[in-house]
């Protein structure tokens, strides 16, 4: 029987943590899959923007969280809230606009919320959940606890002018907040070398005085190991963190989009050489920590639970009329 490796040791990880990353990750793989499969037969209306290919980026995260951290994030969200711990099947009947949905079928894709799981959206507008997630580590200082925010938006919004608004106000007040660019290099459709002067994006934060690194973005190791560093920095009362995850998107900016701007050898080759996934599965295989079959029965009870999803949202009923008023502000 395989043992576990000595813990310390950058990159390193035990059996029982690899185990975790490759479920947790295979889990918002075959959930995005099927919903890009619900939206192909029209029961899932308006956006969906498909999280496939940057799942190492929020399990990574996610692995160095503890209870009371918020995280807050765009519109890109559904692997977010699978990593903290969201249910499916509420997150799957949101997408389909039904009742049993974490906001009751009237949010969608990009507006959903779970306040037991600290969860603070999804959200619609470029980077406007910048200062929401600077908000959430000023109540935190505010208390006097230790939690984080992790304050998650992508390249495109990195060209936003209240994110350094934040930035800003962050510092001066050392926030506890990480600020986490999801550089999966093509924002909406335009290229990073076209959209910015600064290809570093993790140096946006010199100005300000906040510390900040690149980070390679699908490697779940490298991330985690990241923000270990990363919260032990805003724990400490340092104030805020930026990283910036260097990852990619396998699938257009939103189910809409064709990505004629990238060739398919480059996405091809990405998914042969990078994919994060895969990465662990070699890890767990390599180290003898899992067999074939073992992989096999992991990805059929992960199917397992994204097919139950799947049937939990397309038999909840829709919302009823009278929900067209409530929370309702006027």
């Amino acid at each position: 029987m395989a043992t576990s490796k000595p813990a310390g040791k950058p990159n390193s990880a035990t059996k029982e943590e690899l185990q975790t990353y490759y479920k947790e990750m295979l889990l918002i793989r075959r959930f995005e899959e099927k919903a890009g499969q619900l939206y192909g037969m029209g029961q899932i209306g308006g956006f969906c923007h498909l999280y496939i290919g940057q799942e190492a980026v929020v399990v990574g995260l996610e692995s160095a969280a503890k209870e009371g951290d918020q995280r807050v994030t765009t519109y890109r969200d559904h692997g977010h809230m699978l990593a903290c711990g969201m249910d499916p099947k509420g997150v799957m009947a949101e997408l389909t606009g039904r009742e049993g949905g974490y906001s009751r079928g009237k949010g969608g894709s990009m507006h959903m919320f779970s306040k037991e799981k600290e969860f603070y959206g999804g959200h619609g507008i470029v980077g406007a959940n910048v200062p929401i997630g600077a908000g959430l580590a000023f109540a935190n200082k505010y208390r006097g606890n230790d939690n984080v925010a992790f304050t998650y938006f992508g390249d495109g919004a990195a060209n936003q002018g209240q994110v350094y608004e934040t930035f800003n106000m962050a510092s001066l007040w050392k926030l506890p907040v990480i600020f986490v660019i999801e550089n999966n290099q093509y924002a909406m459709g335009t290229s990073l070398a076209r959209a910015s002067s600064t290809p570093a994006l993790y140096t946006r934060g010199e100005a300000f005085g906040i510390p900040g690194e690149a980070v390679d973005g699908m490697d779940v190791l490298a991330v985690r190991d990241a923000s270990q560093k990363a919260t032990a920095h805003c724990r400490a009362g340092d104030g805020p963190y930026i990283l910036e995850m260097n990852t990619y998107r396998y699938r257009g900016h939103s189910m809409s989009d064709p990505a004629k701007y990238r060739t398919r050898e480059e996405v091809q080759k990405m998914r042969e050489e990078r994919d994060p996934i895969d990465h662990v599965r070699e890890l767990l295989v390599s180290s003898d920590y899992a067999t074939e079959d073992d992989l096999k029965a992991i990805d059929k009870e992960i199917k397992s639970v994204v097919n139950d999803a799947a049937k939990f949202a397309q038999e909840s009923p829709e919302p009823a009329e009278a929900e067209l008023w409530t929370d309702v502000y006027r």
